[in-house]
């Protein structure tokens, strides 16, 4: 007994659980848009509920598992990272790749039990899912590649209801896109110096400090637009308008404490973006229920 939960506190920091909070949300802002839209009412089922968690619990696993076995050689040199359990030994490889497949198949499976767009979406989502940790090995645009993984939760929730992608779902998308991409250069600096010396291609190891604040604050300036731009062709009310503001001052916030004190950065990433996606939620479901 006391071996299994050492394997799930091993898993749980592996693929650090806690950080759904960014992803789940928006997919249950989509289902409840979605549903609300096509049904008039938000509440869309138990099944569709279940897979749906089911569903980004299993892809977000396999996409921070993928990213773990790609990157060991990378973490192995990082003082930051290099007690990882993928990388201290205690998640061999062999059983990386297990639960790796294990995901897949789940997520694969899963959304072949949602619907048949859902299921054709499912191989190319694992493709783009896997395709952040090779990016960032030679290009820039990783950060973003990292927010379109994100951003693809909201267009998952739509078409587990609906069974299309709606104009508003791929607007909240490129929101959830560029907020993501904003947020992951301003935790990339944490590994600026490191970045420079393992040749990798992260905004902040090219650019600097400097220019990686202007380039992460002109990413959120982006998403605030495309969630405003959500709420008007979802044709949602002030009270959705109202939680953009909000996101708006939060993401504010954010760049005060990193610009301020570098060494905040873990609170600014977890605890403010955190808050921001549970927020958002609420306001987007009080907004629909009145």
């Amino acid at each position: 007994m006391k071996k299994f939960k050492q394997i799930l506190l091993d898993i749980n920091e592996l693929i650090v659980f806690k950080h759904s909070v960014f992803a789940l949300p928006f997919i249950f802002v989509a289902m409840i848009t979605a549903s609300k839209i096509q049904n008039n009412t938000m509440w869309f089922g138990i099944k569709l509920f279940i897979l749906g968690v089911f569903c980004a619990v299993s892809a977000r696993n396999f996409a921070m598992a993928f990213n773990r076995y790609m990157d060991e050689d990378i973490d192995r040199l990082n003082p930051r990272c290099a007690n990882r359990p993928s990388v201290d030994g205690r998640i061999g490889r062999k059983n990386l790749i297990i639960f790796i497949i294990s995901n897949a198949c789940i997520f694969v499976l899963v959304a072949y039990f949602i619907n048949d767009l859902a299921f054709w979406l499912s191989f190319p989502i694992l493709i783009i899912l896997g395709g952040y940790s090779i990016f960032k090995r030679f290009s820039q645009i990783a950060h973003i590649i990292l927010g379109f993984c994100l951003g693809l939760a909201p267009i998952a929730g739509a078409v587990a209801i609906s069974g299309e992608i709606p104009l508003w779902s791929a607007l909240l998308c490129c929101g959830v896109s560029f907020w993501v991409g904003g947020f992951d250069i301003l935790y990339s600096l944490q590994d600026m110096e490191y970045d420079k010396k393992a040749g990798l291609f992260s905004i902040p190891s090219i650019y600097g400090s400097a220019a990686s604040m202007f380039i992460s604050g002109l990413f959120h300036i982006i998403a605030i637009l495309f969630w405003l731009l959500f709420c008007w062709a979802a044709q949602l009310g002030y009270i959705a308008y109202l939680g953009v503001m909000i996101s708006a001052l939060i993401l504010y916030l954010e760049h005060r404490i990193v610009k301020k004190d570098f060494s905040k950065i873990d609170k600014a990433f977890f605890t403010l973006n955190g808050y921001l996606g549970i927020m958002f939620f609420c306001f987007i479901f009080l907004d629909l229920f009145l």
